[in-house]
């Protein structure tokens, strides 16, 4: 199975020394931890782009500032040990409305507020060994103030987890409509929200980037919105929630030729993830060479449930450990006048151990625990009644789940595999289902799946068959690998079975 070919372009690539220089000592902008310098910046980055850009350079020191814009051909280029520091106050963020665009039917998650902005410029970037720190911890605990007080009300707080909605919360960067962008090299820490959140962008190059946002809730490292031409490349990211999240707010476009790899991912929630939000889709995506660590949920999680496609996902050489779910597959009906489509996917050469604990165990942000008792949770691959998941082809790989389970926690018997709710409209998680009567796959709504050269291994017994198939057509398996005593396959409305010899079939009811 292959994605179809598309050129990624490095945007914003030509060095400092072939473009004009602003150094921002030069200008008035003195590194002063007391002083918050949002016009002087920003008036030092309208004058390059009216000079037809350049370099932006900080050289050593920590600047303080609030909401700045990047205009076309500008480049911020931060030395090592220069910090651009975000202001802590509120009030030095002010939302910037897209100039035209779509409309998007839900977008109650994302901010527009940000330290860092775009609208419509063209060859912008950030580089350098420097940092952007957002003290996110600070400024959102003073929105919490504000609006206690009733000075600055956020109509979505969040009461039942007493914090500010994620609407009221500065992103680290919020880059809308912007051709050719490239973040290079920097430290990006501590966002009151989600990290770097591009939207609507093309031809985006972000490189050797090490992002750690744990200083608040909702915490992404990255958020790819209804892009084209983007590709993350050797980037360390430590986030509170997912690590590298596609989304898609805008029916009629998508996540399109977007390559990420060689990348190191640990998050409270899941590493890489397609979704939540799915009006419109992702195609032509490329995921390779991925190492997952300390991961509350899924190492990968693939999500379509607001009516829109996914099709031509490519995802090789996964190694996660100490994570909680191998891989998450989900075509739902959340919203969207009909449920949309997900197909042609390829999962190989992955790797991953799965432990009986919380893989977060020691962070101070974890994420949020399900309020039921369960035993461990295998991977899962769902459609719903009426919209199947189609042509998944999952090969060379090793999954070591930690057994342990027993049924006096919780008990799904193969006569009662109805009890496994369908959750069509839930929101798309790897525990959305409760208790699984499997402990490897559970596979439900499919049509076209291939397991090749799978093996399961076990740290501990499992009552639990492997597998779970249910109303599941043209499955093959070739290749598996299973423990001994507890490799059995359960089957229930399955049509065109291909099974190697050796392997127990279980009928379910």
């Amino acid at each position: 199975m292959a994605c179809t070919a598309f050129l990624l372009w490095g945007a914003a690539s030509a060095s400092a020394g072939e473009r004009k220089e602003f150094k921002a000592v030069d200008f008035g902008v003195k590194a002063d931890v007391e002083r918050v310098q949002t016009a002087e910046i920003q008036a030092l980055i309208d004058r390059a782009a009216a000079k037809g850009g350049g370099i932006v350079r900080f050289t050593p020191g920590e600047y303080v500032t609030g909401c700045i814009e990047l205009k076309s051909g500008v480049t911020l280029y931060l030395e090592r040990g220069a910090v651009l520091l975000g202001s802590t106050n509120p009030f030095d963020y002010r939302p910037m409305a897209r100039q035209g665009g779509p409309a998007s039917p839900d977008a109650r998650d994302n901010s527009t507020l940000a330290l860092i902005v775009a609208n419509g410029a063209h060859d912008i970037g950030v580089m350098g060994e420097g940092t952007i720190d957002g003290r996110g911890l600070k400024l959102a605990l003073n929105i919490d103030s504000l609006h206690h007080k009733g000075v600055r009300v956020d109509p979505n707080y969040n009461d039942r987890r007493r914090r500010p909605g994620e609407t009221a919360r500065p992103k680290l960067f919020r880059l809308s409509h912007a051709e050719g962008v490239t973040l290079r090299d920097v430290t990006l820490r501590n966002s009151a929200c989600w990290g770097v959140s591009m939207e609507l962008c093309h031809n985006v190059l972000m490189d050797n980037l090490t992002v750690v946002n744990r200083a608040y809730w909702n915490n992404d490292g990255m958020d790819i919105t209804d892009c084209r031409n983007v590709r993350i490349t050797r980037c360390d990211i430590n986030a509170a929630d997912d690590g590298i999240c596609l989304k898609s707010y805008y029916p009629g476009y998508a996540n399109d030729s977007i390559y990420i790899a060689d990348c190191r991912i640990c998050s409270s929630a899941s590493a890489v993830k397609f979704g939540t939000a799915s009006h419109g889709g992702f195609r032509n995506v490329i995921i390779d060479n991925i190492e997952v660590y300390d991961t509350y949920r899924s190492a990968i999680a693939i999500e379509i449930v607001d009516g829109g496609g996914l099709e031509n996902v490519r995802v090789t050489r996964v190694q996660a450990r100490n994570t909680g779910n191998p891989l998450f597959i989900r075509l739902g009906h959340r919203s969207g006048e009909t449920p949309g489509y997900l197909r042609n996917v390829y999962i190989g050469q992955m790797e991953v151990e799965v432990p009986f604990g919380r893989p977060d165990e020691d962070y101070d942000l974890r994420g949020p625990a399900v309020t039921f008792f369960h035993n461990p949770i295998p991977s899962s691959i769902t459609g719903i009644p009426g919209a199947r998941v189609e042509n998944v082809l999952i090969e060379n790989v090793e999954i070591r789940y930690p057994g342990r389970a027993t049924k006096g926690m919780a008990y799904v018997p193969l006569w009662r595999l109805d009890a496994v709710p369908e959750a069509v409209e839930e929101y798309p998680e790897f525990s959305m289902f409760g208790e699984l009567p499997s402990w490897g796959f559970y596979v439900r709504h499919v049509k076209g799946i291939t397991f090749r050269n799978v093996k399961l291994q076990l740290a501990a017994d499992d009552f639990r068959p492997a597998f779970v198939l249910d109303d599941v057509e043209d499955v093959t398996f070739e290749g598996l690998h299973l423990p001994l005593s507890e490799g059995k396959v359960a089957v229930r409305g399955v049509k065109g079975l291909q099974m190697p010899e050796g392997v127990e079939v279980l009928q379910g009811e």
